[in-house]
């Protein structure tokens, strides 16, 4: 019965035995199958610096989930700079052990030398079997470190001969450098502990003033008084001599207002912070980097195999700016130089206004050239298209396309008759023997300008008259009336007309097109000033007023002591091609009544007691 009861007991414990063998075999993941994609990023110190850190992270996560990768990234900061120790450590593993428990790691990728010490000794606790991509870490430092099989990465390597390499291309002249930097024995210049060996060497040609570790107070004063023929060749300080902590960027433009000497510096986002850049380390760069090793493993690449590399990060890098204020040759740049913030070309900034500027001045030059040569048909011509347009109206008074044509003569007028001014004084003035280039250049400006307000004007009818949507914004009626009355005040002086703007006591906002609210007002004006000139009369007044009304509208009314109109014409000079002036279209107050109606107001006619003539706008206040 016992021996029976043994054997049962063996069988039970093979049994047991086979079935936790093959739980345990299918929970371990073979060649054939992708790992789990989840990315672990430790970071030593970024703290401290933030912007390089920061643009490495965006490119590292840029490329990763470009790859459409369903991916999980976390990122830890171990803060190594500032914390250290046993105890410190020992929290940090336990930490990372609680956090990721439920999360099992695919790749864990280290950024600095700490950080990968620091992975390669808690591994085989917290994510054992799980390969380690590495970056920042300086070439020599992996001769102290024994990296196992399924480890690799990419290296980095500053020379001070590369920043001294680049300071004598932007300073020819070079004799005198300053050294500036933390001590390079602290953790944070672990990348540039070799530069005092190659000090002396640098020594042997120039007169080297070695400022590292020393207190930001003592190196600001000592830049201060460097020759001209002086370069600072800058390594990050992130705490100086004293113990004060300065974030990544701060030091560098504090520097380089007192030194007045071009900085030259190993790190990218020093360029254009004061830095004119060098041989920098691109963060970008190290970032997709270490992204495709991370995606090569992932997607089932042994990492055995793939060898630990040179990044190709470190790149000449120069500031446009720098170069413009130390008057820096770009042909002595290293090869292969990019230069950064160089604006471009206006055509480059602005292709379709430049394209429009040249088809203008294009269009222009053909206008000028065709009025210099048809000068003395001209007016045959003007009289000839005056005829056309006059019959066309005729033809199609009720038709759209008769108002639309007539509508556009009729507001370009005043532009085109500038610009043929303007041509006609640039004529005189190139004809004559003591010809002003400079001037002739202003009328040419002039010229442009009316030529761009037509433009502007035809687009605003178009849309206007076929219904399109307004540009429509709050707009103050004391300022549009204000903008008017200066516009006509040399026209109102010379035809001895007193201008009389009466504004409300406070901002009259209705919403509305400025331009076309100013153009209503300015044709109710000038046609005030024309009737008191057709009155005869020596002295008379046009009166601008706002007020704001009870009904929640807003008035502007202009009120001219001119020859007035017939009480039977009132309602007539609102119909199109009505007028009463010897050259006038009689559009005017027809397209001025139409602005107005698309502004949800209205306009009207009346005459004024004593003679004169009255005209109201009624528009709805903002809400």
């Amino acid at each position: 019965m016992i021996r029976r009861n043994r054997h049962a007991g063996c069988g039970r414990a093979l049994w047991c035995l086979a079935v936790f063998l093959a739980v345990w075999l299918s929970a371990v993941p073979s060649r054939s199958e992708p790992r789990t994609r989840s990315v672990l990023v430790l970071e030593e110190s970024d703290a401290i610096r933030g912007p390089f850190y920061a643009a490495m992270f965006a490119a590292m996560r840029s490329r990763m989930y470009a790859a459409g990768l369903p991916l999980s990234i976390y990122i830890e900061n171990l803060d190594l700079a500032f914390f250290s120790g046993r105890d410190y450590e020992d929290y940090l593993r336990r930490m990372l052990r609680y956090k990721y428990r439920e999360h099992p790691i695919g790749v864990v990728v280290t950024i600095g030398a700490g950080a990968l010490d620091r992975a390669l000794k808690w591994r085989s606790e917290l994510w054992p079997g799980v390969p380690i991509v590495f970056s920042v870490v300086e070439h020599d430092r992996l001769k102290t470190l024994q990296l196992p099989a399924d480890v690799t990465g990419r290296t980095i390597r500053l020379r001070l001969s590369d920043m001294v390499a680049a300071a004598r291309a932007v300073v020819p002249n070079l004799k005198h450098v300053a050294v500036l930097g933390e001590d390079f024995d602290t953790q944070a210049a672990t990348a540039f502990r070799g530069f005092p060996a190659e000090l002396a060497a640098v020594a042997a040609e120039l007169d080297v003033l070695d400022l590292t570790g020393k207190p930001l107070a003592e190196v600001l004063r000592r830049v201060a008084d460097l020759p001209p023929d002086s370069a600072i060749l800058y390594t990050p300080i992130y705490t100086d001599g004293t113990g004060a902590f300065f974030p990544a960027v701060e030091a560098v433009p504090r520097i380089a207002a007192a030194g007045r000497r071009p900085i030259i510096s190993p790190i990218e986002t020093y360029v254009g912070r004061g830095s004119i850049g060098g041989f920098v380390l691109v963060p970008s760069v190290i970032g997709e980097e270490a992204a495709d090793q991370v995606l090569a493993i992932l997607g089932g690449e042994d990492p055995a195999v793939i060898p630990v590399e040179a990044g190709t990060s470190l790149r000449p890098v120069f500031d446009w700016n720098e170069m413009q204020r130390w008057r820096v040759d770009q042909n002595r740049l290293p090869p292969g130089s990019e230069i950064r913030n160089r604006p471009l070309p206006v055509w480059r900034q602005y292709p379709a206004q430049s394209a429009l500027i040249a088809l203008v001045v294009l269009l222009q030059s053909g206008f000028i050239a065709a009025i210099l040569y048809e000068a003395r048909r001209r007016r045959r011509a003007e009289q000839e298209a005056r005829v056309r347009m006059n019959e066309l109206a005729h033809v199609n008074r009720q038709a759209t396309a008769g108002e639309l044509s007539a509508s556009i003569a009729h507001e370009l007028a005043q532009p085109l008759g500038a610009t043929l001014a303007h041509t006609e004084a640039a004529q005189f003035i190139a004809q004559s023997q003591a010809s002003n280039v400079a001037l002739i250049e202003d009328i040419l400006l002039d010229i442009k300008r009316e030529t761009m307000r037509a433009s502007e004007i035809i687009q605003r009818l178009r849309r206007l008259l076929k219904k399109a949507p307004l540009d429509m914004a709050p707009v103050d009626l004391n300022r549009i009336v204000e903008e008017v009355f200066k516009l006509v005040a040399a026209q109102a002086e010379e035809s001895g007309v007193e201008l009389v703007k009466v504004e409300a006591p406070e901002p009259v906002i209705v919403r509305g097109d400025a331009i076309q609210l100013q153009q209503v007002i300015l044709n109710l004006v000038v046609n005030g000033i024309d009737s008191i000139r057709a009155a005869g009369r020596q002295k008379g007044r046009v009166i601008g007023r706002v007020v704001r009304l009870r009904n929640n509208l807003a008035e502007i009314s202009v009120v001219d002591t001119g020859q007035g109109i017939p009480a039977d014409q009132l309602k007539s000079v609102f119909e199109p091609f009505y007028t009463t002036k010897e050259h006038g279209m009689g559009m005017g107050l027809s397209i001025a009544r139409t602005i107005v109606e698309s502004h949800g107001g209205s306009l009207v006619a009346e005459k004024r007691a004593g003679g004169g003539a009255v005209f109201r706008i009624h528009l709805p206040l903002l809400p």
